[in-house]
C-alpha cells in the first residue's frame, strides 16, 4: 500500500503488539478514501485538525481503539472503534451524520506476521485482501468522499519496439540472426518501410534482390562470398546490393549486360 510504509515507520515507537500494526494499516486505508484522522476518544478534543497520521496515545488501550475520522469534503464524520476478542478485531464504524453502522471482523494472523513488527516489508501480508474487506465493509456502505486524496499509480503496460517504428530495436547478441519479419513480398506491405526510419517494417523500395534477413536456402552474405568478401562483412540482416555474380549455378553475363535482339537493325 503506497505511502503506509512513511506512516509506519513514524507509528513504529508507538507499535508493539499485531494489533497495533493492524490498526495502523486500516487507519492508512481510511486515508487512502479520502478521510483524515481529528483525534481519539468518542469527543472531540480542542484545537482538532484533519490529518493523515495517526493522534498522540491511539495505541494506549490495547483492547478498544477509538478514533474519528473526517472526510475531505466534510461530507462524512466517522467514528471507528476496533474492538479486540480474543484472536480477532471487530470493527465497529459509525457515520454520526447519517447514522449509518457498519462492521467488519479480522482475524489479525491473517494480515499481521507478530514476529516481523519491526520490517515493514515483511509486518503485512494479504495486504489486496485487507484492502478489499476495508472497501467493501466500511466505505461502500457509508459512502465514499467526493474527492479521493490519494490514488496509487496503475502499472503502465510496456509497448513492444515492432509496434512503434519511432523507439529503437533491442540489440542482437552476436552470433545471432535478426528478427523475422513479414515477408517484404506481401503486395500490402508496398512502401511500408520507407515509413520506419529504423527499419522495422517490410515492404520498402529500396532493391533487395538477395531478400537480406530472409533464411535463404543457398545465399547468406553475412557467412561471406569466396573470393569477394570474407565472413562478418555482411551484418545479419543487414540489406545487401551483390556485386558480380554469385552462386556456382549463375554463370554466363548477365542478360541485362547483352544488347536486345536485332540492336543493329535500322529498321527496328
Amino acid at each position: 500500500m503506497v505511502g503506509l510504509e512513511p506512516l509506519y515507520a513514524w507509528a513504529r515507537p508507538a507499535i508493539s503488539r499485531p494489533q497495533d500494526a493492524l490498526v495502523c494499516g486500516i487507519h492508512w486505508e481510511l486515508i487512502r478514501h479520502g478521510y483524515r484522522c481529528l483525534g481519539t476518544g468518542d469527543q472531540p478534543g480542542p484545537d482538532e485538525r484533519k490529518s493523515e497520521l495517526l493522534p498522540a496515545g491511539w495505541e494506549a488501550n490495547k483492547e478498544v481503539y477509538t478514533l474519528r475520522y473526517k472526510s475531505t469534503d466534510d461530507a462524512y464524520e466517522l467514528l471507528l472503534k476496533a474492538i479486540m476478542v480474543e484472536d480477532s478485531m471487530i470493527l465497529n464504524v459509525m457515520d454520526r451524520r447519517s447514522q449509518k453502522v457498519a462492521d467488519v471482523t479480522l482475524a489479525v494472523a491473517n494480515y499481521i506476521n507478530p514476529e516481523h513488527l519491526d520490517d515493514f516489508h515483511k509486518v503485512y501480508k494479504n495486504t489486496k485482501e485487507l484492502r478489499t474487506r476495508i472497501t467493501s465493509g466500511i466505505i461502500v456502505p457509508l459512502g465514499t468522499p467526493a474527492g479521493k486524496a490519494r490514488r496509487e499509480p496503475e502499472p503502465k503496460e510496456d509497448v513492444l519496439w515492432d509496434e512503434n517504428p519511432l523507439r529503437l530495436p533491442p540489440r542482437q547478441p552476436m552470433g545471432t540472426r535478426a528478427p523475422s519479419r513479414p515477408s517484404p513480398l506481401s503486395p500490402f506491405a508496398v512502401g511500408g518501410e520507407d515509413l520506419d526510419p529504423f527499419g522495422g517494417r517490410s515492404g520498402g523500395m529500396i532493391v533487395d534482390p538477395l531478400h537480406s534477413g530472409i533464411p535463404h536456402p543457398s545465399i547468406d552474405p553475412s557467412s561471406g562470398i569466396p573470393g569477394r568478401l570474407p565472413p562478418g562483412a555482411v551484418p545479419p540482416g543487414a540489406r545487401f546490393d551483390p556485386f558480380g555474380p554469385l552462386g556456382a549455378g549463375r554463370s554466363g553475363p548477365d542478360p541485362d549486360h547483352l544488347p536486345p535482339p536485332g540492336y543493329d537493325d535500322m529498321f527496328m
